[in-house]
This record gives structure tokens, C-alpha cells and sequence, in this order.
């Protein structure tokens, strides 16, 4: 694509306003257009972060060329609770449509908009072509992540039961066809992965999907060279995420607990399940637990680690730690679950498993074997470099975007209903 664009990515969090990956995944493609010479601005909500009790972010907005539209009402909580009910942007509308109106954008690139307008957004964009990309499985998900009632994998539709089994109460926009109908509003959706897309066909979603992982690394920071001194003394695995019950972690820690393991087991991030873990782990000295950490502080600790562990037991739509693991040329051990055996096996880069019997055997073969180990590292470095770098993954986006505006409809150019403004 030779001339620049201009793009509007719109998105309930953006960092600093952010605790989560799709945050992140967008700042990084945000910073890597604009790197390739395109104009960018990000529309986001910061009550979406703040009203939920987390402290006003201290650190400065970032320079980094991206022009950040930070939305607030003093109505806080309840402007969410309305779009949350509504499915519309209720308080901001009017002000969205006004900045989609007056920046002329070439392309509106909506993310995560669960809570900055739902599906009534995408019909203020009606002047610029559309894309939409699934950094879960909201659509199809009123929980996001397809984990039904708290406790298992979601096979089949219990939305209502399965909200209040989250303590929240269903959505009446999504029994009021305003997503099927709000859906001919954009033009290309976006899975993460192969997988994402099928999950969402198996559940009703109706239309097409291209498949474009997410920018895992800025390609301006963290150096993969390795740091002069190790991050942790003796042999250890590695876990980097969300301490949540649907990241698996219950199911690792007996295996480092209760038997005289060669190697430690260290743990990166925090979460609500993080004090059922520690109360897990209770007395184990070879299991340690680091907080929240860093990008910096992540890079040596996947480097140096035997293999990084990635448990989930839920049906992600990607594995950004999986791809983290594989740019520090560490292998990974992962469960057979969602999008992880498509990212293992293209990789080459690891072992799957399926119990806690294979996961010990992976481990040991990994831990035992380190030639084997550093084969499957640089096996994953190289897929990296060919398949989820920032120099592999623009081209492509580039090119869906280009498909996109050459296909759009121009009978679709035309000002947003006024219904959606006010």
C-alpha cells in the first residue's frame, strides 16, 4: 500500500487504561502503523478501568506519534451499566460520531468496544470502510471467554444462567437482534486465530472471519540478547499470565509440590485466584510467586527457563505467552486446548498435554534432554521471525485492510442513523 491512511481504532481499554492483552495488542499495532508511515488515533474509555476500583494511572501518555481520544462521563459506573444493558453508546455516542465525522478516516478499526458502545458503534462509522477483530469471543459470549457458569468450557448456549453465575445480569441488547443487525456494518472481521474463527461459526456467528494473529512484540523494544546474569538461580519452569482459575495453574502446582522435582516452578502475574494458588503451593520452596512483572523483567525470565508452561483450560482465542516463550528461543509446554495445538505444532517449538500424567512426562523429557530443550527453542524463534513478528504480521494486516476499502459497498457512505448519536 503506497500512501498513508488514516485509521481510528476504537476500544473500551488502551493503556495506561488497560489490565489485559488486547490493550496491549493494540498499542503495539497503534505504534507499528504509524511506524510504517500511517496517521492513528485510538478512541477508548477510561471508566471502564477506573470505575471497576482500579487507581487513576500515574505514568505519562506515551510519545510515541498515536493520538489517544480518552472518553469520561461523571455519570462513571452507570454510563457502563447503560451501554453494558443497551448495547449502544449511550452517553458518548454523540461525541464518537462527531470525532468519525471530523477525522475522515480511511479505515474504523473497532477492538474490544464491549463497554465504550457495544454493537451500536459500528453504524457511526458508516463513512469509512470497517473491521472488527474478536480479541475474545464477545461476540458470540456475553462472558467474553466461554467458560460456562465458572467451571467449564463452554459446548452450548446457557447465557442467561451462566451471566448470574458470574454475579452479572444478562444483556437485553442481546436478545433484541441488534447484533444481527448491526453486523452489516463492518465490513471484515478479524479471528486470531485458526481456531477463534471455528469457535465462532460453532456458535451461530454468521459471517466470514479472516485470521490475523496480534503484534506480540514492538519491534523498538525488548532485546531478545541475552542478560548477563540468570534471572533465577537453580533449574526452573515458567508460567507468565493472569492468575485465574481458567489458566490451569491448579493443575501444575501438585506436580512441583509433591514430588522432588530437579527444577523450580516461577510464576509471573497476578489475579483474582491468586490466593487459592499460594494456598496450593503452601510449603513448596521450589515454587515461587514474582507479581505482576514487566515486559523488560519477562524477556531473561523466558529465556533462561527450561520451558514455559501454559495450562489453560479455557478456549483462548490466541496464546500471546506462547509466542513470548518462542521470541526468547525458550520451548513451551502446552495444554491441548484452543488455539494452542495450531501455534505448538506450526511452531514446531514444544510438547502438548492432555493430564497431568503427560505433563509430567513432557516435562521431564524437556528438563532431562538439553539438546532437545534448545532444538525446540530455535525452532520456535524461527516461526517467530517467519509468522509473529511485527515484520510478518503488518504486511498482512496492510493487505486485509486494502481488500477491505476495495470491496467496500459506497452505498454504505452515509451518515449514521440519528438514533445511534443521541
Amino acid at each position: 500500500m503506497s500512501s498513508a491512511l488514516r485509521f481510528c481504532m476504537v476500544s473500551t481499554y488502551y493503556p495506561p487504561y488497560s489490565y489485559g492483552g488486547d490493550g496491549i495488542t493494540l498499542q503495539r499495532l497503534c505504534r507499528a502503523l504509524v511506524r510504517a508511515g500511517h496517521e492513528v488515533t485510538v478512541v477508548h474509555d477510561a471508566d471502564a478501568y477506573t470505575s471497576l476500583g482500579r487507581p487513576e494511572p500515574r505514568c505519562q501518555p506515551a510519545n510515541d506519534g498515536v493520538r489517544v481520544v480518552t472518553l469520561r462521563s461523571v455519570l462513571g459506573m452507570a454510563s457502563l451499566l447503560l451501554t453494558y444493558e443497551l448495547g449502544r453508546p449511550v452517553v458518548h455516542g454523540a461525541r464518537i460520531a462527531e470525532l468519525l465525522r471530523e477525522g475522515r478516516f480511511d479505515v474504523v478499526h473497532f477492538h474490544n468496544v464491549s463497554l465504550v458502545g457495544g454493537p451500536g458503534l459500528f453504524a457511526l462509522a458508516r463513512g469509512s470502510a470497517t473491521i472488527y477483530t474478536a480479541h475474545e469471543h464477545w461476540l458470540v459470549c456475553p462472558t467474553h471467554v466461554l467458560w460456562r457458569h465458572r467451571r467449564e468450557p463452554c459446548t452450548g448456549r446457557e447465557c442467561v444462567r451462566c451471566s448470574l453465575s458470574y454475579g452479572r445480569p444478562p444483556q437485553l441488547w442481546r436478545g433484541t437482534g441488534l447484533l444481527e443487525r448491526s453486523l452489516a456494518d463492518v465490513d471484515t472481521f478479524i479471528a486470531l486465530s485458526e481456531f477463534s474463527r471455528a469457535k465462532h461459526r460453532e456458535f451461530g456467528f454468521p459471517r466470514d472471519m479472516e485470521v490475523l494473529p496480534p503484534i506480540v512484540f514492538d519491534a523498538d523494544a525488548d532485546s531478545v540478547e541475552a542478560p548477563a546474569a540468570r534471572p533465577h538461580a537453580r533449574p526452573y519452569f515458567f508460567y507468565a499470565g493472569r492468575l485465574e482459575r481458567i489458566k490451569g495453574l491448579d493443575d501444575v502446582l501438585p506436580l512441583f509440590r509433591d514430588r522432588g522435582t530437579p527444577a523450580d516452578l516461577v510464576i509471573a502475574g497476578t489475579g483474582s485466584h491468586e490466593p487459592v494458588l499460594r494456598a496450593l503451593a503452601a510449603g513448596a520452596p521450589n515454587i515461587h510467586f514474582l507479581g505482576h512483572l514487566p515486559p523488560e523483567r519477562l524477556a531473561p525470565l523466558y529465556r533462561y527457563a527450561i520451558a514455559h508452561i501454559a495450562p489453560s483450560v479455557c478456549f483462548e482465542t490466541f496464546g500471546n505467552t506462547l509466542v513470548e516463550s518462542f521470541r526468547q528461543s525458550a520451548p513451551v509446554v502446552a495444554r491441548r486446548i484452543g488455539p494452542f495445538p495450531e501455534i505448538v505444532t506450526h511452531a514446531g517449538g514444544g510438547e502438548l498435554f492432555d493430564d497431568s500424567a503427560s505433563l509430567q512426562a513432557a516435562l521431564d523429557r524437556i528438563a532431562s534432554a538439553p539438546t532437545y530443550r534448545d532444538r525446540l527453542g530455535a525452532a520456535g524463534r524461527r516461526a517467530y521471525e517467519a509468522t509473529w513478528s511485527e515484520e510478518a504480521i503488518v504486511p498482512r494486516y496492510l493487505e486485509i485492510v486494502e481488500r477491505t476499502i476495495a470491496r467496500r459497498a459506497p452505498s454504505r457512505a452515509v451518515a449514521a442513523p440519528a438514533a445511534l448519536v443521541t
